[in-house]
């Protein structure tokens, strides 16, 4: 079983906006193949290529239904607000509370180049959204109002992270 290493916060590629995917071929079907058992093995329910260095705006990510791989994703309708305790597979061993839509529509390309759509509520909904913030340089430290991110980047580096 190949896998990646999944980049740690403080890599700049994590704060990238990742490319558009022009041309879904047979390296990112091999690409995201390797990312879904990256994903298994850290282990996680999402994993977005900017995560493991590649610069292309696509994640990977599970349902009930097993993987899936969304390309260009976008979220095209939201609802409501709730408040999740998320983890980063690239902030390693770090939980925080955070507020984002509680219901999410995404459109995207599946890895046949078939137009999709998602709608999601609960944790899926969470970690699509957390997937996209990847794809946009956004890190959940990101998506903290200014106090509750100065406390955790202090908690976080008192882990000895």
């Amino acid at each position: 079983m190949a896998t990646y290493s999944i980049r740690q916060i403080g890599d700049p590629v994590l704060r990238e906006r990742a490319d558009d995917v022009t041309d879904i071929d047979g390296k990112l079907a091999q690409d995201a193949h390797t990312m879904i058992e990256t994903m298994y093995a850290a282990p996680g329910g999402g994993l977005a290529a900017t995560q493991v260095g590649i610069t292309k705006r696509y994640f990977v990510f599970d349902t009930d239904d097993g993987p899936k791989v969304a390309i260009n994703p976008e979220i095209v309708d939201t609802q409501g607000e709730c408040e999740w305790t998320e983890g980063c597979l690239s902030i390693p061993e770090f939980y925080e509370d955070v507020t984002r839509p509680a219901k999410v529509r995404v459109a995207y390309l599946d890895r046949g180049g078939k137009a999709q759509e998602i709608e999601a509520d609960g944790l899926l909904a969470t970690c699509l959204q957390h997937e996209i913030d990847h794809l946009d340089g956004v890190l959940l430290f990101d998506r903290m109002e200014r106090d509750e991110r100065k406390r955790a980047l202090k908690q976080w580096r008192e882990q000895g992270s």
